[in-house]
């Protein structure tokens, strides 16, 4: 029966070796924030150095409020702060105004950051790891689904996101995109 685990443990690190590795399927993005940025807004890249996303900042709003938006500049979704809440909570909508997830962080963390993402009627994803220093993972049901790192990269203000192949990379990107806004305050 131990011998089974062990077995199966290492089939699951060397799958999760071919999708976030080096060489991995991952689909890889480039956060880039100007922490003085006027609204707030910025890019986000592909692995190549192409800009694929635009972070807009809606200047003069009462809360906050980001809207996602293709190269092309067509909105993909918005990420708006819920106010009155007793612990932190913001909302990822769609275009059209349905809520594609609502992020919030746990009440109580004792070593690392934990944050749940409620995603309509699919499976939570949960955030573990060191979110301050965006040192990361997103995950589904026990399995990675998505992987944030500063490491890559030697630019200030910079971090990667890497994301299985078979997720939404919009919303796997606005999910990184809150965790940010909540973990360092009014940046």
């Amino acid at each position: 029966m131990v011998r089974g685990r062990r077995q199966d443990r290492r089939e699951e690190r060397r799958e999760e070796r071919a999708t976030f590795g080096r060489r991995g399927t991952a689909t890889r993005y480039r956060v880039r924030q100007r922490m003085l940025a006027i609204g707030d807004d910025f890019w986000i890249e592909d692995e190549s150095g192409r800009r694929a996303f635009k972070v807009d900042g809606k200047v003069l709003r009462i809360r906050k409020t980001l809207v996602l938006q293709d190269a092309q500049g067509n909105d993909q979704c918005r990420i708006q702060e819920r106010m009155l809440r007793v612990r932190d909570t913001m909302q990822i909508e769609s275009p059209t105004g349905e809520v594609m997830a609502t992020v919030r962080k746990a009440l109580i963390t004792p070593i690392r950051d934990r944050w749940t993402v409620k995603i309509g009627n699919a499976p939570d994803l949960e955030v573990r790891g060191n979110v301050l220093h965006h040192e990361y993972t997103i995950g589904e049901e026990g399995r990675r689904v998505a992987e944030v790192s500063k490491k890559w990269f030697r630019v200030r203000d910079t971090y990667g996101v890497a994301i299985e192949p078979s997720q939404n990379d919009v919303l796997i990107l606005a999910v990184t995109i809150v965790i940010d806004m909540m973990a360092h305050g009014g940046r």
